[in-house]
């Protein structure tokens, strides 16, 4: 399946201290989980202070196959259902944990998970928690970027809006960042659903996308 595009280009910046961009406020997670997915490329992300630039997520909903709500409530995914701008935190294969904001309107059971970073923030804590050096390996998947911000299964359920977490609109050159779609990677079920989104350009994507044959 070939990509869609929309916007401008994309610019890849190098890491900095700038002031962040305006909080993200709950209306802005109360929408379609998949507005929601495509509008987070490009803001911020920061957990104590450590973070960077969301260049790709992955959206999933309870009609789909492939979300943990798909098969109703439980005390694993019960956070799923609840209000938006809730951080779902899950143990992944006993490996990862993996960070999802919840959207929607409360008891919709949808989420935006976050795969890659382009680091900006706290590089020497992320370097010091990964055990890399190169900036490319520090986010650069799901279960990287949790471990390089010092993310775990206890956060499950706080705030993206309200901490400790901090989401911030695109602002400076990201404004107008060129945001992709793909089928979703890593999962055997609704694979011909596009909602995989990306910084188009970037190098910090956990795999590469496809190629168009055109």
């Amino acid at each position: 399946m070939s990509a869609a595009r929309s916007g401008a280009g994309v610019r890849v910046a190098a890491p900095g201290a700038e002031a962040p961009g305006v909080p993200l406020d709950e209306a802005f997670f109360d929408r379609s989980v998949h507005d929601v997915a495509r509008d987070l490329i490009g803001c911020g992300l920061r957990f104590r202070g450590v973070g960077g630039v969301i260049v790709e997520v992955e959206s999933y909903h309870a009609e789909d196959p492939a979300c943990h709500a798909y098969i109703g409530r439980t005390d694993r995914n019960a956070v799923l259902f609840g209000r938006p701008g809730l951080a779902y935190v899950y143990f992944s294969y006993g490996v990862h944990n993996l960070l999802n904001a919840v959207c929607e309107p409360e008891g919709e059971a949808a989420a935006v998970l976050i795969r890659a970073l382009e680091p900006r923030w706290g590089l020497d804590a992320m370097r010091e928690r990964r055990g890399r050096s190169e900036r490319r390996e520090l986010c650069s998947g799901p279960g990287k970027l949790t471990e390089a911000m010092g993310i775990e299964l206890r956060h499950n359920g706080s705030s993206l809006i309200d901490g400790p977490f901090e989401v911030t609109r695109r602002a400076g050159e990201w404004a107008g960042v060129e945001v992709v779609s793909a089928p979703r990677i890593g999962i055997s079920r609704g694979v011909e659903y596009p909602w995989r989104f990306c910084a188009a350009g970037s190098a910090f994507l956990s795999r590469p996308l496809p190629v168009d044959p055109s």
